[in-house]
């Protein structure tokens, strides 16, 4: 008999990535979920409980911070009953301690451990913890959580970048929150290096600064105005819909990220640019197996989409691999299939046989 699911999600309407990946998860299993909002309602819960075999849950979602029992009451009231408790890991010890605390007890009472990359499983195998939990545990592939293939809207954002193109300026783009680990400011020192070069550049971030790290944004601006770039660079802040993002990508020449990690299979902010038909540089993984799950990224760098540098490319190579990007075009990939693949790995992957 196929496994029935209760997939957990928030109210938030502005969705991070986790709850986006939620909600495409609900979907992709088709009339085998439902989803519910987790704001403490027990009865509302337990009804949902006894119609399905598995409930599951995606952490961190942003938007459960402030109902920080609210998932563990679920879990326990899940094990009572009877389903299944599966928990989906997308970040571990990147988590700060009191958040992997307050996820401790779910953490304990599921059944299988589901992980959004190597990194994870590893992070989490290397922990005392990871004695004292299941052993039933499997890596996924995260897919995209924007459609590639909607109608792009114009908004003042994407007029403006279009002016840009217009004037022969090279649009460099970004997609995705702005924080420290992302290193989003060496872009900027790449668009420096450009114009330094003769280049006439303009940088596009598609996306916010995240909330609670106050120093942020002011450090950020701090770095562009010393670059001499002011005028160059346009943040956007949060984007709703998937069709405002794609009239901005539809104007971004070359998508550039630097990770200190180089690629890894949990960057979708990655996966959704080079989605979007434009080549993306991005400095290659430390690691050889890192995408070896992930068919997707496999492809796209194949195709060209993905363009990788050295793990520790200096500013001036980076630079230079935007300009040769920008001046070749990728092979043909049909997106809609690949990610309809991927969603199917996923799903056979949770589906799977569960052990003890």
């Amino acid at each position: 008999m196929r496994q029935t699911y209760l997939v957990l999600v928030s109210k938030a309407e502005e969705l991070c990535g986790v709850e986006a990946f939620s909600r495409l998860l609900a979907q992709a299993l088709g009339d085998r979920a439902e989803t519910l909002a987790l704001d403490g309602d027990v009865i509302e819960l337990t009804k949902a409980l006894r119609r399905r075999d598995t409930v599951v849950f995606n952490f961190p979602i942003v938007a459960w911070k402030k109902r920080l029992f609210a998932p563990v009451l679920a879990a326990l009231t899940a094990r009572v009953m009877g389903p299944r408790v599966i928990t989906v890991l997308h970040e571990w010890l990147a988590l700060d301690w009191k958040r992997r605390v307050v996820l401790l007890p779910v953490v304990l009472l599921s059944n299988r451990l589901v992980f959004s990359a190597p990194e994870i499983a590893a992070e989490f195998k290397g922990t005392r913890l990871s004695g004292l939990v299941t052993r039933d545990r499997v890596v996924i592939p995260i897919p995209p959580n924007i459609a590639p293939d909607v109608t792009p809207r114009a908004t003042s954002h994407s007029d403006r970048l279009e002016g840009w193109g217009r004037g022969g300026r090279m649009i460099l783009g970004q997609f995705g929150s702005i924080y420290p680990k992302k290193q989003s400011g060496l872009v900027l020192d790449v668009a420096a290096e450009l114009v330094a070069a003769g280049h006439d550049v303009g940088v596009v971030f598609a996306g916010s600064f995240i909330k609670g790290m106050d120093d942020v944004e002011a450090e950020f601006f701090a770095k562009v105005d010393a670059l001499g770039l002011r005028e160059r660079v346009l943040v956007t802040g949060f984007v709703a819909g998937d069709d405002e993002l794609a009239g901005i990508f539809e104007a971004v020449d070359v998508f550039c990220y630097i990770f200190a990690e180089g690629l890894t299979a949990r960057r979708g902010s990655v996966l959704a640019a080079a989605l979007s038909g434009k080549p993306v540089v991005v400095n290659a993984p430390e690691h050889d197996d890192a995408l070896e799950h992930h068919r997707l990224f496999a492809r796209l760098i194949e195709a060209g989409f993905i363009r990788l540098v050295p793990l520790k490319a200096d500013t001036k190579t980076v630079a230079e691999a935007v300009v040769a990007a920008k001046s070749s075009a990728p092979n043909a990939l049909s997106a809609e299939a690949e990610i309809a693949t991927l969603w199917q790995d996923i799903v056979l992957r949770i589906d799977g046989p569960h052990t003890r």
